[in-house]
């Protein structure tokens, strides 16, 4: 009896201790409170968070259930020049063509009113000045789905047209802000058989971004069907120029964030975060075939889901579950690094909108570094559409802050080690318990 309290003691003792350990040396969860305390003091007060780096650098945290998303701007010196976490998650951040330091970016957070039946999701694109804070509302729509129906890109195509990605409906248009009409409309369903992507109606395509190229066309990247996909506003999709298809993993596994480089830079190329491949790709168009030119990963890289390339042919890359934002040059080393809770996007301002001005992999003769086990087009195995990479992912990015995989496994060693106690002193207890048969009525 003795003996076998003991050792689930000494289990419940050492699980706690590795769990209270992890929450309070974790990177990321420290990273969370420094930045939110930081951006509160006066801007002469603040110490170096980051290390320095040319220009701002804005970051866009997307946050689970509203827990710790944030925008967060550094400074060239490495403080903390803006911060607001206002929404439940921040997504699309473009810079204001015209000004330094005011970007546009995309949020969301959840609505329960009356007026929506139930749990909602409104939508917002707003504007902010990150050295006076001033914020402006742009467009704002209420989506009558909770939260993972919304949308994660929008494109400004003018002082007063937005180009909206948009998850809810698998679509793409184009609102006039100030009418509030739209004036053009694509959906995915033009185009692909419900019978592919995800579960239809809900979260099918999940069509999580749209670039307008310089020649009209725009780029729209649907993450359920493994592909990125080019779109004439007139005549629709045009298949020769698809990049991946729906279930070849071995080119693209769920991407998110495509940046389109032209010929001017080296193109027509495409830099994309290839997220369940734990990798960033590039993919150059040659003889009207898509060839990987490039790709750069490590052993920390979580489900990456945003890389620009930089005019001076460095990448900035968001990885998501590694809770971390890197700038790697172009012999693939780390350059600049910052720990963030699940960086969904990130900018570095007066270097162009996303991957604008950046060469292409083969232009810059970029050096590929690649240590993951997906390479020269192998596949995982799957089981219903999932595969290993696809479970651990999602688990990581349902889990808290401060939490890993490991994390997780002792949470679990620990709640049935604890249930299992419970039972064996349950079935111990000598509780005397007596009946009187037959039972009689006075």
């Amino acid at each position: 009896m003795r003996r076998y309290r003991a050792v689930f003691a000494l289990v419940v003792l050492v699980c706690a201790s590795t769990l209270g350990y992890s929450y309070v040396s974790s990177p990321a969860n420290a990273a969370v409170t420094t930045y939110e305390r930081q951006s509160e003091l006066p801007a002469d007060e603040r110490a170096q968070v980051v290390a320095p780096r040319n220009n701002v650098t804005v970051v866009a945290g997307h946050g689970m259930k509203g827990e710790s998303a944030a925008l967060v701007a550094f400074g060239p010196e490495g403080t903390v020049l803006y911060h607001n976490d206002t929404h439940h998650g921040y997504f699309d951040v473009d810079p204001v063509k015209g000004t330094e330091t005011t970007v546009e970016y995309v949020a969301e957070h959840n609505y329960e009113g009356d007026d929506c039946g139930g749990k909602c999701t409104v939508s917002v694109v707003e504007r902010v000045n990150l050295t006076t804070g001033e914020v402006e509302r742009v467009y704002s729509q209420v989506i009558p789905q909770d939260r993972g129906a919304n949308w994660h890109d929008v494109d400004r195509l003018g002082e007063d047209r937005l180009l909206v990605g948009a998850i809810n409906t698998d679509e793409m248009y184009v609102v006039n802000t100030t009418t509030g009409m739209t004036t053009w409309e694509w959906s995915t369903t033009q185009s692909y058989p419900i019978s592919g992507g995800g579960p239809y109606p809900a979260d099918w395509a999940h069509l999580n971004d749209v670039e307008r190229l310089d020649d009209g066309r725009i780029m729209t990247s649907l993450r359920n069907q493994d592909s990125v996909v080019f779109v004439d506003k007139q005549t629709g999709v045009q298949e020769n120029w698809t990049l991946g298809a729906d279930g070849s993993h071995g080119i693209l596994y769920e991407q998110h964030n495509p940046d389109y480089i032209p010929e001017s830079e080296g193109g027509p190329a495409v830099v994309v975060a290839d997220s369940l491949n734990d990798r960033v790709v590039e993919y150059q168009r040659e003889d009207g075939r898509w060839n990987r030119t490039w790709v750069w990963t490590d052993e920390e890289m979580k489900w990456p889901r945003d890389a620009d390339r930089l005019p001076n042919g460095n990448t900035l890359i968001a990885d998501t579950n590694a809770h971390r934002v890197l700038e790697v040059n172009e012999t693939g080393a780390v350059v600049w690094s910052a720990e963030f809770y699940a960086p969904y996007e990130l900018e570095r301002l007066g270097t162009g909108d996303e991957s604008e001005g950046g060469p292409s992999a083969a232009a810059a003769n970029l050096d590929s570094r690649d240590t993951a086990s997906l390479v020269n087009g192998s596949e995982a195995p799957s089981f219903a559409g999932y595969t290993p990479r696809k479970v651990t992912n999602s688990i990581s990015f349902v889990l808290p802050v401060w939490m890993g995989l490991s994390d997780a496994a002792v949470a679990v060693l620990l709640a049935l080690t604890v249930v299992a106690w419970a039972v064996l002193e349950f079935r111990n207890v000598s509780l005397p318990v007596t009946f009187q048969w037959p039972v009689r009525r006075e």
